[in-house]
């Protein structure tokens, strides 16, 4: 019996190699920052699969690629971006995974995105007045998102923070908290 997987990255594979070829030509600090997502992402799926494995079956990885590396402007022809998944261009994102647990309907516009940042679906960063892209949140490191959370505004996400589900974060969240509820408040330190 024929494996499906294998055969769709077969046929699949030749559109890839330009991203390759444009990653190996790229900057160290691109590469670094890949190869960072790429750990976080196979420790996350406990195998080790390559980077073309990712860009052929996981969409929303492929924009995070687009997103790294901006010359891969024409490649999105060989292999389209999810459209259900957005990242603003101006977002600075540190490299160690950017966890994207099926990021349906996500957006992410934010000052920075800080290491190790996992996200759910419907989530939503953004600015607190339409069209004011000055007063965009700033998250910390080791941040995690439950599914539809709302961050807007000009706020700061602390480091070690845990925001549940359905949670709506308005203001300021200092470190090692986890936090819930809508208006969001710290229900645990």
């Amino acid at each position: 019996m024929i494996n499906k997987e294998l055969v769709i990255y077969i046929c699949k594979f030749p559109f890839v190699l330009p991203h390759l070829i444009t990653l190996f030509f790229s900057s160290s600090k691109i590469k670094e920052l890949i190869n960072e997502d790429l750990a976080v992402m196979n420790k996350r799926c406990k195998k080790q699969r390559s980077i073309a494995y990712f860009l052929i079956f996981r969409r929303p990885y492929r924009n995070l690629f687009y997103y790294r590396i901006p010359k891969s402007r024409y490649f999105r022809i060989l292999l389209p971006k999810y459209p259900l998944f957005t990242l603003v261009n101006g977002l600075e994102i540190d490299g160690g995974a950017f966890v994207l647990n099926h990021p349906y309907a996500t957006i992410l516009n934010a000052k920075k995105i800080g290491k190790n940042f996992i996200c759910c679906h419907l989530t939503t960063i953004g600015n607190g007045k339409h069209g004011d892209n000055s007063s965009l949140p700033t998250i910390g490191n080791n941040v995690t998102l439950g599914a539809n959370v709302t961050i807007i505004g000009g706020i700061t996400i602390g480091n070690h923070v845990t925001i549940g589900a359905g949670s709506v974060v308005v203001k300021d969240i200092p470190d090692n908290c986890v936090v819930v509820g809508n208006p969001a408040r710290i229900i645990q330190k």
